[in-house]
């Protein structure tokens, strides 16, 4: 049995669907649809059962995310007190793709009764759910991938596509932006890039600060305990004015001057690089140390005093790219 061709059939069967469906689709019917939600002015609620309802959840999900307030409610959680969750402002998006799923059709008069506008996604229009419904949209497919051509495939698929295609509509309507996204995900990767802040993510405490006047050895132990791989050295009136790193000490081993009792300063970099700016955004940092080629930033304010110290690792642990 050759697995790899059954696979390949199944992608080639439910990709022709999405192809047939796409050259036949009636605008006036995704056009209505979409039309529906934008001026919804309450929430988007997505109901179905068994694989439908599975869809759907991920449906509003996606919805919900890119700017149309969206939730799944359950058929038959409906039919037992949650049918309060639906207002007069709300729009109901069922689906089932037979249309006579029992649990669905079970709540369509009690919608109908709150004069709610429906939209149904189902194989035919002579079905119980696309008959009580305001606009009806096709997900008939001509073959499940299904062997048996019964486990719900094609049809889950053309569905779920079906279901991105009016969010991608919306999101076109609404003039969606990246940043739109991003507020609705400020725990993922582009949300982090677009919201957390050097303030955010800095180190403000045990930083390894020594005076101009440190020797090199005391330099070297306060590195040591600092653990940054990196000693900031500061004037007398708390502004910064070198670095110390490793690279500079291993530097400075190679001179025939290099003495632990001579000043720290004599080896480090002198006008190192900073970021006067806690508010940049920590991608902007992330960028501006790789640019720099180094693994520190010191963070100073106006005055070159210490504000804070960005690692490299610090940005990288954080989920920041």
């Amino acid at each position: 049995m050759n697995f790899k061709e059954i696979a390949k059939e199944v992608l080639l069967t439910e990709a022709n669907e999405l192809l047939s469906y796409a050259e036949n689709l009636l605008d006036e019917n995704i056009e209505k649809a979409v039309e529906l939600i934008f001026n919804t002015k309450g929430k988007l609620i997505i109901t179905g059962v068994g694989k439908s309802g599975l869809v759907g959840a991920k449906i509003a999900a996606t919805f919900a995310s890119t700017g149309t307030s969206s939730f799944f409610l359950h058929p038959t959680e409906a039919m037992h007190g949650d049918l309060g969750m639906i207002g007069k402002d709300d729009t109901v998006l069922a689906i089932s793709y037979s249309g006579e799923s029992e649990e669905l059709v079970k709540i369509l008069p009690h919608l109908k009764r709150f004069s709610v506008p429906l939209i149904a996604m189902a194989k035919t229009k002579n079905s119980t759910l696309a008959q009580f419904a305001d606009i009806f949209l096709s997900i008939n497919v001509s073959k499940e991938a299904c062997p048996l051509n019964v486990a719900p495939t094609s049809s889950t698929t053309l569905t779920l596509a079906l279901g991105d295609a009016m969010a991608v509509c919306l999101m076109k309507k609404r003039d969606f932006k990246t940043e739109d996204f991003a507020s609705f995900h400020p725990g993922g990767s582009l949300g982090k890039r677009l919201f957390v802040k050097i303030k955010d993510v800095m180190r403000v405490k045990n930083i390894p600060i020594v005076s101009h006047e440190t020797l090199l050895k005391d330099a070297i132990l306060k590195m040591t305990d600092g653990r940054l791989g990196n000693v900031l050295i500061i004037d007398s009136e708390n502004r910064l004015i070198a670095v110390l790193s490793d690279g500079d000490i291993r530097r400075a081993l190679m001179k025939d001057d290099f003495s632990l009792e001579n000043e720290a300063i004599k080896y480090a970099t002198k006008q190192p690089k900073v970021i006067d700016d806690s508010e940049m955004l920590a991608s902007d940092a992330l960028r501006f140390i790789e640019n720099s080629k180094i693994q520190i930033v010191p963070i100073v304010n106006n005055n070159r005093e210490i504000q804070g110290v960005l690692h490299i690792h610090d940005l990288v642990e954080a989920g920041i790219k």
